[in-house]
């Protein structure tokens, strides 16, 4: 876990917030904008809040901004013996959105952030107002003969112990688990952003969500928990919807999630942006900013 006092060398100067409805110290930050509008960004693996630094600002003319830190992740707890499964973090999430009060969501989810995010939408629907998901997991059915995540190559590297192993030791691993997953900017990185993404994790037992993540892929009780949240699926395909997908992914497939993504929004902008990464927020984060704002002055 992160110190809470923690800027970065003042790259991520925003006062930590805690939440301990769920039984430990969720992290998150809650900037007020200018605007009406309230944004709940949210991460995926193996990262924090901090991957939004660069879009933050962009955001706060049209209103809120929310970034939560997933149990396990960046400046919240990672308690020993949870699950942390997909369900356990959306509960937790939800728990998060009750207790702060938030209405008209516009949600940007990532990387796992997209499931937990849809999760909590699913359950909560009239909370939510438009959805721009990002290199993730979007609810709907894939084309057939797309390639699928199975067959990426993070997919086929999780299931081994070498992946157990570098995923154990993140605090010196992280960036080549990053570039493996699809991280393209590296001229940007420096001892700063090496130490933002590293210092979650200085032991085994920090890494335990991250830990956990992979083996909820494809996992039989992810997607029957998942299954009994989609009645409401209608009411989220009702909303305005957009997805951008970095190209250059090597977890996600392009053609998988944009062909997921059409199934449940056919008249919703897609964008995916050749030379970016899994990490787009790292890879693109001016392209990414302009086409939210662009999205939300739209719908």
């Amino acid at each position: 876990m992160i110190p809470a006092d923690e800027t970065f060398d003042g790259t991520w100067p925003y006062a930590p917030r805690f939440f301990s409805g769920r039984g430990f110290r969720m992290h998150y930050v809650d900037v007020p904008g200018q605007g009406d509008e309230t944004f709940l960004l949210l991460h995926g693996e193996p990262t924090w809040g901090y991957l939004y630094r660069n879009i933050i600002p962009g955001l706060l003319r049209f209103g809120r901004v929310v970034v939560p830190d997933h149990m396990g992740f960046g400046k919240s707890e990672t308690p020993q013996g949870r699950t942390y499964s997909i369900v356990e973090h959306a509960d937790n999430l939800q728990a998060l959105v009750e207790h702060l009060a938030l209405r008209d969501i516009t949600l940007v989810g990532q990387d796992w952030g997209g499931p937990i995010g849809t999760a909590v939408a699913l359950a909560r629907p009239e909370l939510f107002r438009r959805f721009c998901y990002m290199n993730t997991g979007v609810p709907g059915m894939p084309p057939a003969g797309a390639p699928r995540v199975e067959d990426y190559p993070w997919f086929k590297w999780v299931q081994t112990e070498e992946s157990r192993a570098t995923l154990a030791n993140l605090g010196a691993t992280i960036l080549s688990v990053l570039k493996r997953i699809g991280f393209e900017r590296t001229a940007h990185v420096n001892e700063t952003w090496v130490r933002a993404y590293a210092s979650a994790f200085p032991t085994s037992a920090d890494c335990a969500g991250a830990l956990a993540f992979p083996a909820q892929l494809n996992r039989a009780e992810t997607r029957a928990a998942m299954a009994a949240r989609f009645g409401a699926l209608p009411q989220l395909a009702a909303r305005p919807a957009m997805y951008l997908h970095g190209e250059e992914d090597r977890a996600i497939p392009t053609d998988f999630s944009v062909g997921a993504f059409r199934s449940t929004w056919p008249n919703g902008p897609v964008v995916t942006l050749p030379g970016v990464g899994h990490f787009i927020q790292e890879d693109a984060p001016e392209a990414v900013t302009a086409l939210i704002c662009q999205f939300v002055q739209m719908t």
